[in-house]
């Protein structure tokens, strides 16, 4: 059956349409995995390939910040070359890249490779959506859109587990090169159901905002670089003035995106968006929010393996409880807490992930340096059940106030915010971490890791204020 023919059939007639959404929801499920089972790794990368310490941040930032600043784009390009073409050449990429980064023989190559597979992963995401629409209808449309939650739940609880396992494991003596190789056969799977999609693309071709990608992506380098192996408090001149630069850029980018929306053109942000006054603050929040998260998640992962000296299954199962609680905690809030308590939930979920930040604090307080820290799990526990009540309530308030038109875009900024987010968490609260043990080891890290847990409070302050305007209506 030719692409032509397959866009004439109805939604409900395509018979591979369930084939499909198997493609589509393994390449989400591949991206999502693909960042968190290298932040179990990244230590044992860094043992083996050497470097400095701060590389441990690039491993991860080199992948989240262009997706961040790509994810718009990308689904640009989808709008304009067609999706299922546009999602096949991204998951070619992801998959050369993979290998690529498996087979990187020095800390330069792997980062370099790292940000190409960020690159492609903003390419495929946002194709995701707009093919499930094309090949559903109905209620059958609602239970396709509805099996992505539950998927990349799944990806967030096992990918931790297994960054931990595969590099454990060793298998034909790969060590850590395993984490990039599992992507291989997922993608040669995904890419022999491909066929099965649906060509579509939008039937009104936006045009590519060049200038205001590039804006936007130096912009934002400019802002994370500086951050990543110094000290936050006590940046140097260069530090200062590549911040700087940064945010002088993003004002630019700003005003372009204004002027380009005035002359009639497509610009990468949609500036109607922030006619409601509830949308800059639920961008404030996700910033904050998967700041905490993502640069949580890294300081404790350096400090078992680092400080304590735990082998890198072990940190990988240290963190299963703080999966586990996100896992359950969002299908209960999903299912049954949303509706009935509302906005409510997101002050309750952040209260819980606090108390279990400052189970943390207190855990780091009384651990004996170069020992387990045998509350560690417990604490993890609270900040997963926190961040799963906070997750489904948060994504459902913010896009509720927008108007139909305007939800893509908004989802689309959304997750490259949330991808933003974890960028800086992990610059800034892994800088904490590192700045504060110095060169890591047992005696400094209890220390070290305390205070990127208070650094991380302070974030989850900030996410207090900013919530209180998600979902708020238009001005």
């Amino acid at each position: 059956m030719t692409t032509t023919e397959q866009a004439q059939l109805p939604p409900t007639a395509y018979r591979w349409r369930w084939p499909a959404l198997i493609a589509l929801l393994l390449g989400e499920a591949m991206n999502l995995l693909d960042a968190t089972v290298v932040q179990v790794a990244a230590p044992a990368i860094h043992a083996d390939l050497g470097g400095s310490a701060s590389d441990i941040q690039w491993f991860s930032t080199a992948y989240t910040l262009p997706f961040a600043v790509l994810l718009i784009t990308g689904g640009r390009l989808g709008d304009i070359a067609g999706r299922r073409r546009v999602f096949v050449l991204g998951v070619t990429a992801f998959t050369a890249a993979s290998v690529a980064c498996a087979l990187a023989s020095t800390v330069g190559l792997l980062i370099a490779f790292r940000a190409v597979q960020g690159a492609a992963a903003a390419v495929i995401i946002p194709q995701t959506i707009g093919l499930i629409k094309a090949m559903f209808s109905g209620d059958e449309m609602s239970r396709a859109l509805g099996s992505i939650g539950p998927v990349m739940g799944l990806a967030a609880v096992c990918g931790p587990v297994l960054g931990g396992v595969l590099t454990h494991a060793d298998l034909f003596g790969s060590s850590w090169r395993a984490v990039f190789l599992v992507n291989v056969p997922v993608s040669v799977v995904v890419l022999a159901l491909a066929p099965r999609l649906l060509e579509n693309r939008a039937p009104r071709r936006p045009t590519l905002d060049v200038r205001g990608t590039l804006l936007a992506a130096t912009g934002t380098g400019l802002v994370v670089h500086p951050l990543i192996g110094t000290n936050v408090v006590e940046l140097p001149p260069r530090g200062w003035t590549s911040l700087c630069s940064g945010l002088l850029l993003l004002t630019f980018f700003a005003l372009h995106q204004r002027r380009a929306a005035a002359a009639g053109r497509s610009p990468l942000v949609e500036p109607t968006l922030f006619a409601h006054r509830g949308f800059p603050a639920a961008l404030l929040t996700s910033l904050a929010f998967f700041a905490v998260t993502n640069g949580l998640m890294t300081v404790i992962v350096l400090q078992l393996q680092l400080g304590v000296g735990t082998g890198v299954l072990a940190a990988g199962l240290s963190l299963a409880p703080w999966s586990l609680g996100l896992a359950v905690a969002s299908w209960l809030a999903g299912a049954r807490l949303v509706r009935r308590f509302g906005r409510r939930l997101m002050p309750y979920g952040l209260g819980v992930l606090l108390t279990g930040l400052l189970a943390c604090v207190a855990v780091y307080h009384w651990a004996d340096p170069g020992t387990y820290p045998r509350a560690l799990p417990a604490a993890l526990t609270l900040v997963g059940l926190g961040a799963g009540l906070f997750t489904p309530a948060f994504f459902t308030l913010a896009l509720k106030p927008l108007a139909p038109q305007e939800i893509g875009s908004a989802a689309g900024l959304l997750n490259a915010v949330q991808q933003l987010g974890a960028t800086l968490g992990v610059a800034i609260l892994g800088s904490v971490y590192l700045n504060g043990a110095g060169e890591p080891g047992p005696a400094a890290s209890p220390a070290a890791a305390q205070t990127a847990c208070w650094a991380a409070t302070g974030l989850v302050g900030l996410t207090f204020l900013a919530v209180r305007g998600v979902g708020m209506p238009r001005t």
